[in-house]
């Protein structure tokens, strides 16, 4: 029989709080062992960071030019001929996702034999005034009627008062642990380990909406973290220093100088997630070793984009910078069936559209044409393989959209709205303070970068290269015109 397969996505997660990848502070146990499991990708990035362009790249495999989702835009019929749990449905998988899909419709299978969903609090299904029944939260989540049942009628996931895109204030969840969102994933996933069928290989995507704001961690978990002395946010040299209109102070904001004290909070809830987050992985860990199913299942694990959490100022996804843009990614074989270099870390770049095939590439089904990226196997392998030199990312974002490049040593950002160019030693300066852009010992790197990034823009419908160079002040768009028609 063919090996299960597990993929495992947390939402926001930022690619350095793994303490197997050296953070100070965060601790990650079980996600510790997948990677002495299997391999670490320490240069995995998102090239479009956002939830819906993310999911994109995870489900189809297609780069964001191929997907067409270049920004966030929601109510965008996914109509994608070959998605990844379709492929693997097609060979004999039984295959279920429990937690967050967030495509178009919300009950779209995407090729899965069964959704139970929560995709967290979405506003376009939340707005009463603009939605048709079928639309409305109450038909499209699962998560809210199951609380309800248990824990209250009148509860809703605004009951707290934070924001879903709230990443500087933070507070406790309220109820008991047990019915956290986080825990219900978890409940919901090991029962389909009671139910599945047990004559074939299964499928299984666990996609947790943590640690995306709401930042409500279990009491137990915020004690961890709240208190300590936590290192301070980095800030670059580029930063803005000046916040003349305040925005620190809404608690969605995209940038500026947050009170230091509700900053600190925000940061121990959100390390107190991932926390929780881990532990709940190891209690379906736990459940797979039960089950006899923990030694011939591959996990995969990676998160959908970063958070910036205050590094340069700055606050939440979109942006190409590392906190925003570079995810964790572990490729992770408890049984192994595939003979990884297990215990090891592997610099090449790869990028979510690199998940689908390499899945099919575990369950020997064949890779779509359609799919853009590649296997990573061989790279956890060490087998012989052509790798890419870089990959290329973006995000529409009104005056800050932007295009990047990365092989995961260095990095050149182009704003497209104001010509803005940043380039940066991820050797020597791994968190982007210092923009060596203008600095001459720079010079030929800076037009490498620049050239490559023309080559990935060339044909490009919205006109970013003209005569062979950048053209500043292109009309920007979420989505390309193939997916809209």
């Amino acid at each position: 029989m063919k090996p299960n397969i597990l993929l495992i996505t947390v939402d926001q997660m930022r690619w350095d709080c793994l303490s197997y990848a050296g953070h100070p502070i965060v601790e990650t146990p079980n996600l510790d062992q997948l990677a002495r499991n299997g391999v670490h990708f320490r240069n995995a990035y998102s090239a479009t960071p956002t939830c819906v362009p993310a999911r994109a790249a995870i489900m189809t495999g297609m780069s964001q030019r191929s997907h067409g989702r270049v920004g966030y835009q929601e109510k965008v019929p996914w109509n994608y001929e070959h998605m990844l749990a379709g492929e693997l449905a097609q060979v004999g998988y039984h295959t279920q996702c429990v937690g967050k899909m967030h495509v178009d419709p919300v009950r779209n299978l995407c090729g899965f034999h069964n959704v139970v969903l929560h995709d967290g609090y979405l506003h376009h299904n939340r707005f009463k005034h603009t939605n048709t029944v079928a639309e409305s939260f109450d038909h499209c989540d699962d998560y809210l009627p199951w609380l309800r049942d248990r824990a209250g009628a009148s509860l809703d996931l605004t009951d707290l008062g934070l924001d879903c895109n709230a990443s500087t204030v933070a507070r406790p969840w309220h109820l008991a642990e047990s019915l956290h969102p986080t825990n219900w994933v978890v409940t919901q996933s090991i029962d389909f380990l009671r139910r599945r069928d047990p004559r074939k290989p299964f499928f299984h995507w666990m996609s947790f909406v943590r640690p995306h704001p709401p930042f409500d961690p279990p009491q137990a978990y915020l004690d961890l973290y709240d208190g300590l002395d936590l290192p301070d946010p980095v800030v670059g040299n580029w930063a803005k220093r000046e916040d003349p209109e305040l925005a620190g102070l809404n608690p969605t904001t995209f940038g500026g100088n947050v009170p230091r004290r509700r900053l600190k909070k925000a940061i121990a809830a959100y390390y107190a997630l991932i926390t929780h987050l881990d532990h709940q992985i190891g209690r379906f860990f736990q459940a797979m070793e039960e089950y006899g199913v923990m030694h011939n299942t591959i996990v995969l694990f990676a998160s959908d984009h970063g958070e910036l959490l205050g590094d340069h100022r700055l606050f939440r996804k979109a942006l190409a910078y590392e906190g925003s843009a570079k995810v964790p990614f572990i490729l992770s074989d408890p049984g192994d069936l595939l003979h990884l270099r297990r215990g090891t870390t592997v610099d090449n770049v790869v990028e979510l559209r690199d998940i689908m095939p390499t899945l099919l590439d575990i369950a020997d089904v064949p890779i779509p044409t359609s799919v853009d990226g590649k296997s990573v196997l061989p790279l956890g392998q060490n087998s012989p393989t052509v790798w890419r030199d870089y990959i290329h990312g973006e995000h529409a974002y009104g005056n800050m959209s932007h295009h990047y490049v990365t092989d995961g040593t260095a990095k050149y950002i182009w704003y497209s709205q104001t010509g803005e160019e940043q380039l940066f030693n991820l050797q020597m300066d791994p968190m982007e303070c210092v923009n060596v852009v203008a600095d001459g010992a720079y010079a030929d790197q800076l037009r490498m970068w620049r050239e490559r990034l023309i080559h990935e823009l060339k044909g490009r419908e919205e006109g970013y290269v003209t005569d062979g160079k950048l053209q500043t002040g292109c009309a920007v768009k979420a989505c390309l015109n193939h997916i809209l028609q």
